[in-house]
């Protein structure tokens, strides 16, 4: 082969090096998380939950969620206009869920694909682009109305924008809006269609529990009330309880699947 020419295979070669070096530094770019020090109140990439008072006394699966930034810092939407940083509302965490980063991503189904097909794929932070016209999951459209974001932290302090102009209110704009907010710009586990429900759920269902003192705040204060309301009146108690947690699913699951224009936030 004379001076200057290439076959198709070494520039193939060469190609397959260079991207191979794209892809690393993009990977690279996921730097280690720091542990998490429930002590500290760093949570990196954790959804984190806490009873509210009063109405967890009532209806212990509700209560207070936050998300966390890659440093481990809290955020929740605790009030209108107000987006809280770095000082949980209500209480310490009683529960934590940490997020795989790794699903920040639009490629979550060929991931699967790939891997019935034997073979590792390329990471792709697709959803993590310079620009909009850098985004190429299935979810590309959705990214003009919800903003593009360059990191983790990013996609957090958009949604932080975002709510400091939102009017608080329990039963149709609260913290799980909000966490779902992020989730939605982080097209979480190639999804944006994150909902109140859906964060509930999650933390509620994978959440670990910090030590059994969380466990006891949570469900002594609900215990108590429970032996004192069937003691003084009885079982119609019981019966007034269940129906009130009954109301307050159906409210969120009708708002969430039926209604969505009441819980729009």
């Amino acid at each position: 082969m004379s001076r200057g020419q290439f076959s198709a295979m070494d520039l193939k070669g060469a190609y397959d090096v260079e991207h191979m070096s794209s892809t690393s530094r993009i990977e690279h770019e996921l730097w280690p998380l720091d542990g998490i020090d429930p002590k500290k109140a760093k949570f990196p990439c954790c959804l984190i939950w806490t009873p509210l008072p009063v109405v967890s006394w009532l209806a212990p699966f509700i209560g207070h969620v936050g998300i966390c930034r890659e440093d481990g810092t809290i955020l929740d939407f605790s009030g209108s206009n107000f987006v809280n940083v770095d000082d949980f509302s209500f209480g310490a965490a009683a529960r934590y869920f940490q997020l795989d980063r790794e699903q920040v991503n639009g490629n979550v189904g060929l991931k699967t694909h790939a891997h019935r097909l034997h073979y590792k794929p390329k990471r792709c932070q697709c959803c993590f682009p310079p620009n909009l016209t850098g985004h190429t999951c299935k979810h590309g459209y959705k990214h003009s109305e919800h903003g593009t974001a360059i990191t983790w932290d990013d996609a957090l302090q958009s949604s932080m924008r975002h709510f400091d102009h939102k009017t608080y209110n329990l039963f149709t704009c609260n913290c799980h809006s909000f966490v779902a907010n992020c989730l939605n710009r982080l097209c979480y586990g190639g999804s944006m269609d994150w909902n109140m429900i859906d964060v509930a759920v999650l933390i509620l269902f994978k959440g670990h529990w910090i030590d059994w003192k969380s466990i006891v705040r949570s469900f002594l204060p609900f215990a108590v009330v429970l032996c004192i309301g069937v003691v003084l009146v009885g079982w119609p108690f019981l019966v007034g309880l269940f129906s009130f947690s009954l109301l307050l699913m159906g409210w969120f699951l009708l708002g969430t699947y039926c209604f969505k224009s009441l819980l729009e936030c």
